[in-house]
């Protein structure tokens, strides 16, 4: 089969979150071509293979491309979230890829787009149906949008053996199942894990009939505080750097931001370890709190019909129990590389916790910068945090970042137009009172707020 030459500036490799915002930015920005290519059969990256009952954990409109909205931005009026933004399902943020890829990639003529096909280095990628080979000429730029790609329970093994006739599935089929077992074993301390028990126990559940082997307890951000207002993010962003400056350690921090109103935990008498801090609102912490029966007892190397094994104990538990699989990593940590580098574009992370808007930020920056070590500058990475140390070196960092990237007029003027960016301040919106008073007591705070956070993150 004869290798097909493919005419592009540009070879994004990925077409999930990270990779649309980018190509989203860049052709916004710029006149350029664009070979858009992921092994999927279309845009929408680990979202097609989430379990179905998951939303988005922070609102609609940080989440997405630049150039168009996801939802319409509605403030919800009921339930137990009224006067908080929308919150995306799974099924809304695929059909508005797919509407994205569409309406505005397909039908700018900048962008063509190849599914179910396979990066192979050098420019080249190939079919994962017919074989074919597909080639870039050297002067196109790649653009890796895989590099923090989450790892989720449908393609990853469950981290623990398994032994015969132990009912272990994953938590895409808890909705498949077809009657109520003895108990549910839950498997995992992360974000996963908790809409796993949540949805169990908003659909009837006992939470007696709930086991949760949480190796690890986390910190979460109030959902209210993250908000697309900026008198509500700039103020919790303040109340951030205020904890930090007058703590002396990174737990400290965090104890300091829960009575701020900004950190949560599940369990007020055990601190938590692990910080990657997804938000969640107080309704949701109620049913969380709801479930008794926590083990700790580090992590589950091996299930038996009966028995759940972990390093120096065993656990009995219901036969026939099912062991539900919430433990895949989710979030990645490889080392921070600069965005710009010989190979290819990196997408990383730069305002800590937004990745959508990292991605189009680096798209703009690539759009309109022709200098890498010039890009570099303007936009350094940052990373995802695991433990509260990491937490307080994201924040010193992608607080250093943002004050990089905002020093450039044309960027803080983009920035404040995109809906992607927690901390943008419309240039239509009128003056508050409220919103002067966040910013004072942030200008306060960040210097020695950023100061300590670096401290804590050197350990």
């Amino acid at each position: 089969m004869v290798t097909e030459a493919v005419d592009a500036d540009y070879l994004v490799v990925g077409a999930g979150a990270a990779g649309m915002a980018f190509t989203d930015a860049l052709i916004s920005n710029a006149d350029v071509s664009v070979a858009l290519v992921d092994r999927r059969h279309t845009v929408g990256g680990h979202w097609l293979d989430a379990y179905s009952f998951v939303r988005l954990h922070q609102a609609s409109a940080f989440y997405g491309v630049a150039s168009t909205l996801l939802g319409d931005g509605a403030v919800q009026t009921e339930g137990p979230e009224a006067g908080l933004q929308e919150r995306a399902t799974s099924p809304e943020i695929c059909a508005y890829y797919a509407r994205v890829l569409q309406t505005r990639m397909l039908a700018s003529a900048k962008v063509s787009f190849y599914p179910n096909c396979d990066y192979v280095g050098d420019r080249q990628f190939v079919s994962r149906l017919s074989g074919q080979r597909y080639q870039l000429d050297a002067p196109c730029r790649v653009v890796d949008a895989n590099y923090l790609a989450p790892q989720i329970p449908a393609d990853t093994p469950a981290p623990f053996g398994v032994a015969e006739g132990a009912r272990v599935i994953t938590v895409n089929q808890l909705v498949t199942l077809g009657e109520a077992p003895p108990g549910y074993v839950i498997v995992g301390s992360g974000k996963t894990a908790m809409d796993a028990c949540t949805w169990l126990l908003s659909n009837g559940v006992d939470p007696n009939a709930i086991c949760w082997v949480r190796p690890r307890d986390p910190w979460m951000l109030n959902r209210a505080v993250v908000q697309p207002n900026p008198e509500v993010f700039i103020g919790m962003a303040a109340d951030t750097f205020q904890a930090a400056a007058e703590a002396t350690s990174a737990d400290e921090v965090f104890l300091r931001l829960e009575a701020a109103g900004v950190m949560l935990r599940i369990d007020g008498s055990v601190t938590p370890t692990m910080a990657k801090t997804p938000t969640i609102a107080g309704w949701e912490l109620d049913y969380l709190r709801s479930i008794d029966n926590v083990i700790r007892l580090g992590r589950l190397r091996h299930v038996e019909p009966e028995r759940l094994v972990f390093d120096d104990s065993n656990l009995a538990i219901a036969k026939d129990a099912v062991i539900v699989h919430c433990a895949a990593s989710g979030l990645r940590y490889p080392p921070l590389v600069p965005i710009w580098g010989s190979e290819a574009i990196t997408v990383q992370n730069i305002r800590a916790g937004f990745p959508c808007f990292g991605a189009a930020l680096a798209g703009y920056v690539e759009a309109t910068r022709h200098d890498d070590a010039e890009k570099n500058r303007i936009c350094p990475p940052s990373p995802y945090s695991n433990t509260p140390t990491d937490w307080a070196r994201m924040q010193a960092l992608g607080a250093r970042a943002a004050m990089s990237f905002g020093a450039e007029p044309d960027i803080k003027a983009w920035a404040d137009q995109v809906p992607l960016n927690p901390a943008r301040i419309p240039p239509d919106a009128p003056p508050t009172a409220e919103l002067t008073a966040a910013l004072e007591r942030y200008r306060t705070h960040l210097e020695p707020g950023l100061a300590r956070l670096t401290q804590l993150a050197d350990g």
